[in-house]
């Protein structure tokens, strides 16, 4: 669905007075499919979630607490960037995400920063790595291909978007009965991972918990929180990995993975210095 098309959409859902806010509360992602795989048939340095990574020659695979991480997902910027619509991923080079192997990093205490990895490097002399002996059976994932597709995506609260909110109750709940089905009512059954883009909130807002705990402010009557919460929109995210069966996750009780980044960051391709949420129903 591109924007003249959402445009419609709102229109035929009685919204079309709400129409002029779509360039704030409508963002393109990129959505990430996942299918069963064969791990000596998926080609080294092709993207997939789970199996084993293909990482670089020298790079040591990411520990957490003396653990090794899960690994989560390699993503092939090159693969991507056709659907990157906004530009705002690097061409070419890979994405490796990890994860807490135990599954008790949450992204609620500064504390956290470290139970998970995102590295990037141009995809070369590229190796399969096989899992650490000292890996949990249960954190090692089942290896998935991944395809690609351009999406549309819808903030759950426009409030914190629109910076002149004059949405009515009435129209504020239409929205909501809009997001229900949005972009139909087959594909919220379906696995949510995706780039870039709105996410899929579980519980409340991420930005506001990324901006303070990075910072490490976990409490919001600190006199710090003012300043910093300034700069609460300058955080994007960067990957959202749902609970997937055909790879074997699941966060916490079907809950959600969320990388996301500071744009500034993004930019640079600091990708070091994400933050990571945990959130689950």
């Amino acid at each position: 669905m591109d924007m003249k098309a959402l445009q419609a959409t709102f229109t035929s859902a009685g919204l079309a007075r709400l129409a002029k806010d779509i360039p704030y509360i409508a963002q393109p992602s990129i959505r990430l499919t996942t299918a069963p795989g064969d791990e000596a048939k998926i080609a080294v340095g092709a993207s997939k979630f789970g199996g084993q990574p293909d990482l670089p020659a020298g790079v040591q695979w990411p520990t957490w607490q003396n653990l090794p991480q899960s690994f989560i997902a390699q993503i092939q910027l090159a693969d991507v960037h056709p659907f990157d619509e906004g530009h705002l991923l690097p061409e070419s080079g890979m994405l490796w995400f990890f994860y807490d192997a135990q599954q008790q990093t949450f992204g609620e205490q500064p504390a956290d920063r470290g139970g998970w990895s995102v590295l990037f490097q141009q995809a070369e002399r590229l190796q399969r790595t096989p899992f650490p002996k000292d890996l949990p059976a249960e954190s090692r994932f089942k290896a998935c291909t991944a395809t690609f597709a351009s999406e549309v995506t819808l903030a759950q609260d426009p409030r914190l978007e629109i910076p002149h909110y004059d949405w009515s109750d009435a129209e504020q709940k239409q929205y909501e009965q809009l997001l229900s089905t949005f972009p139909n009512s087959a594909d919220r059954a379906a696995s949510h991972n995706r780039l870039l883009g709105f996410p899929d909130t579980i519980q409340d807002d991420m930005r506001s918990q990324c901006q303070l705990v990075s910072h490490g402010v976990t409490d919001d009557n600190d006199p710090r929180a003012g300043d910093l919460l300034k700069d609460v929109h300058e955080w994007q995210l960067l990957f959202q990995v749902d609970s997937d069966g055909h790879a074997g996750m699941r966060w916490s009780s079907n809950g959600m993975l969320y990388y996301w980044i500071q744009r500034s960051d993004l930019q640079a391709h600091r990708f070091d210095q994400t933050w990571l949420v945990l959130q689950a129903e």
